[in-house]
């Protein structure tokens, strides 16, 4: 059977992006960066999860963030008051950071600071349930949120960005006494498609949950670094 012109046209796109973000992770490793691919769907938390990290983690990690919004540099603004290299990228119309968008990033980054001293790079991308996990940008772990207010059904509906997380974050946990919502319904609807996530409920407003996740990115940290040493000695 032939592929339909908009089935190919789609495959090429993915292709060029990974080649695109194969040519940005070389830049990572060779700078000992670690990058994780922070995604959701908007309102998820993923700005209020970035300020508590730079929190709980600035003090250990030298971190950068690459911020991706269609129009504003709102949450960009948020995230400058820790006094951490902030680039943020306006997509226009686009509904997802791709390569070559983060590559225009990481050229900035490099111009306006030295990135052998960063440790570690959180791209929060636009927020978007299906776009964003099938166009990588050259990290080296994919992070999703989803909130409890999206309901359970949500990673059978959108799976992609499911299958595709290394962890996921279920946040605003702290609204579950509010909510006809089970916790556990959403990590089992996911273990179906993903048994190796790292799942870890999360609320940015009580901090339930943020420690495990400061682990998680610590050892992914660590790991990561690692093996770019051993892959160079």
């Amino acid at each position: 059977m032939h592929q339909t012109f908009d089935a190919a046209l789609g495959i090429d796109l993915l292709h060029v992006n990974q080649s695109g973000a194969d040519h940005n992770r070389a830049h990572f490793d060779r700078w000992g960066i670690t990058c994780m691919n922070i995604m959701s769907s908007p309102g998820a938390g993923k700005t209020a999860l970035l300020e508590r990290t730079l929190e709980g983690l600035h003090q250990e990690l030298a971190i950068a963030i690459i911020e991706g919004d269609m129009t504003t540099e709102l949450d960009a603004d948020r995230l400058r008051q820790y006094d951490v290299p902030v680039i943020a990228i306006n997509t226009g119309r686009s509904c997802h950071l791709d390569a070559k968008m983060v590559a225009g990033g990481l050229h900035t980054l490099e111009h306006q600071h030295d990135p052998n001293a960063i440790d570690l790079v959180l791209v929060e991308n636009v927020g978007n349930l299906v776009c964003p996990a099938e166009f990588e940008v050259g990290e080296h772990a994919k992070v999703a949120l989803l909130s409890i207010t999206e309901g359970e059904d949500k990673p059978l509906k959108y799976p992609i960005m499911f299958q595709e997380a290394d962890c996921l974050l279920i946040t605003k946990v702290d609204l579950a006494p509010y909510l006809d919502v089970s916790i556990e319904q959403i990590a089992a609807n996911v273990r179906q498609m993903n048994p190796d996530c790292t799942i870890i409920p999360v609320s940015a407003k009580t901090g339930e949950g943020l420690e495990e996740w400061f682990g998680w990115v610590r050892d992914r940290s660590v790991s990561t670094n690692e093996s770019r040493i051993h892959a160079h000695a």
